[in-house]
């Protein structure tokens, strides 16, 4: 492996035609399941694919709205930069698909409703944004790096692409359209898999060389909450991001209520679990490969990228940019991820629009979106600040939908104070660790070399990247200690604050009594770990008596969850 001299070269005119071509490709199937379900089916089964869908689709479609900007750019670089242990995730991935499958799925496919953003439209706005804007940042700094175009000029094109991209509506035009994609992703993965792995001198020189360099220190039982990566974090603290992700956002719910039974939802689920282990590994593989080729010379420090969010594009285009049209390919892949997480984020936040005001409405969410991708730039590398976004937000989500499925006697007081309780925490963490940043002895960022750089004349690692650190700026008390909590903690903090919070003050305000909650929406604690108490079930149910579901199944009809069981 020989490091360029050189920087590396940009898009050719192959490049751009695959990477037109695919975007055309999965518009025109968009547009044509779009226009096809709207005039065939109600606007309730058009959002829902007539629950026609099948587990197989669905599972592909799962697959591919995970396999964001944020996977394809932001992992491989976290990898680099961290190591390995990125690949724990896989615990946490898979408490989450059993929690979703066996919680969360039963309980939003029986209650008939087709959004679980029908409850709380307005807060899950304000988190769409907040999200989006990170999405539509991360393929901007790709077409930064790979075309030349200017960073903010990519940010304001992606995001009317995007904006554009979003008013095409129907789930089966979504799952279809995420299947052609999810066949692209891969292809683009294996590309980079395939040609980086000769150009390190193989599987075995690269374990080598990912080895020496600290990349496969996985396994770190460091119970230090304030420690970024560990075990722990990633395995605990990971399930209750994902949860957050996974059990109660909309993309993925509903795809699962789009299915023709219960049992197609949840199978569509344990068969994505297997896609999201693939992706997981193609991720991490592709982190060393490009760190055993930059084992001497890092691009990021010598100054050959600005972000390291840019890395994964700036190898592509080294190892790739001598076949015209697969760095094409595998931008596509980022940008594509992108404009189906933003489109379906944004075009399901209200379904009862018509389709004038979806567009005038995306095309709001758009700017907004757009503008918050300009914050996102200061947030450090895309994994982190996605994943303390969603667990900011979607950890006090979390909560409260726990609050109304796991304890009946819950009422719409505790619900709300609740979830304000748990948003606030979770904001003060979040924000005091966006204004502060842990320092490197929690981060422990692994070292980057540039001896082997032609063009420098002696090394240079970045003061951010030295773990051993120890002198710091004057910071405030809180800083190294709850400003310096794990990221992956934060969902964490968010759900149990608004759990607590919920409970105590329902019990403070007064129980919401079990006769008026319809059995089938809830799964209550009680009967799962008080079952060899009446008095116990009794308690969770607000002092009425445990109802079995198999009663009720055939009497009651749907309902929303909406308030909680107020």
């Amino acid at each position: 492996m020989t490091v360029s001299e050189s920087p590396v070269g940009t898009f050719v005119t192959w490049d751009y035609v695959v990477f037109a071509l695919l975007f055309v490709v999965s518009s025109g199937i968009g547009v044509f399941f779009a226009i096809k379900e709207r005039n065939a089916v109600s606007s309730k089964d058009f959002l829902v694919g007539g629950r026609q869908m099948t587990c197989v689709p669905v599972a592909l479609s799962l697959t591919a709205s995970f396999m964001s900007a944020v996977t394809v750019l932001g992992a491989p670089a976290d990898v680099y930069r961290f190591g390995a242990s990125y690949i724990l995730y896989a615990i946490a991935y898979t408490f989450v698909v059993v929690v979703t499958a066996e919680l969360f799925v039963p309980v939003f496919y029986t209650s008939g409703i087709t959004s679980t953003y029908e409850v709380i439209y307005r807060p899950v706005s304000f988190i769409t944004i907040l999200y989006t804007g990170v999405v539509v940042y991360a393929p901007a700094l790709a077409l930064n790096q790979v075309t030349g175009f200017n960073l903010w000029g990519s940010i304001v094109a992606t995001g009317i692409v995007c904006t554009f991209y979003c008013t095409l509506g129907g789930l089966k035009a979504v799952v279809w359209t995420d299947a052609f994609q999810m066949v692209v992703m891969v292809m683009g993965f294996l590309s980079v898999l395939i040609q980086g792995a000769q150009s390190v001198g193989g599987v075995e020189a690269m374990w080598s060389k990912a080895q020496t360099g600290g990349r496969l220190d996985v396994f770190d039982f460091d119970p230090n909450p304030l420690r970024r990566h560990t075990f722990w974090t990633l395995s605990i603290g990971g399930t209750f991001t994902w949860l957050g992700i996974y059990g109660v956002n909309q993309s993925v719910i509903q795809r699962c209520i789009s299915c023709k039974t219960q049992t197609h939802a949840r199978l569509a689920l344990y068969l994505n679990l297997l896609g999201l282990v693939v992706i997981l590994c193609c991720a991490v593989f592709c982190g060393l490969i490009m760190y055993a080729f930059y084992a001497d010379c890092d691009p990021w420090s010598a100054g050959r990228v600005s972000a390291p969010d840019q890395l994964m594009p700036y190898f592509v285009m080294e190892i790739l940019g001598e076949f015209p049209g697969l760095p094409g390919l595998f931008v596509a892949c980022a940008f594509s991820g992108t404009l189906r997480s933003v489109k379906h984020e944004l075009s399901v936040t209200n379904l009862y629009l018509v389709i004038w005001d979806i567009v005038s409405e995306g095309v709001i969410f758009g700017i907004a979106c757009t503008s918050m991708a300009v914050v996102a730039s200061y947030m450090g590398g895309i994994v982190q600040a996605a994943l303390s976004i969603h667990g900011m937000c979607g950890g006090p989500m979390l909560g409260m939908f726990s609050l109304g499925i796991l304890f009946p006697c819950a009422n719409s007081k505790g619900a709300i104070g609740g979830f304000i309780a748990g948003i606030t925490v979770a904001f003060w963490a979040g924000i005091g660790a966006f204004i502060y940043p842990a320092p490197p002895f929690n981060s422990r960022p692994l070292p980057l070399i540039t001896d082997g750089c032609p063009w420098l004349n002696s090394s240079i690692t970045p003061a951010t990247d030295a773990p051993f650190l120890t002198s710091l700026p004057p910071r405030p008390p809180l800083a190294d200690s709850w400003y310096s909590l794990s990221y992956l903690y934060l969902s964490a903090v968010g759900f149990i604050t608004t759990l607590s919070v919920g409970l105590l003050i329902t019990s403070l305000t007064g129980f919401n009594k079990g006769n008026n909650v319809d059995p089938l929406l809830v799964r209550p604690v009680g009967n799962l770990f008080c079952f060899w108490s009446e008095r116990g079930k009794q308690m969770c149910w607000g002092g009425a008596e445990a109802k079995p579901r198999e009663q009720v199944r055939s009497e009651r009809g749907s309902h929303e969850i909406a308030g909680l069981h107020s």
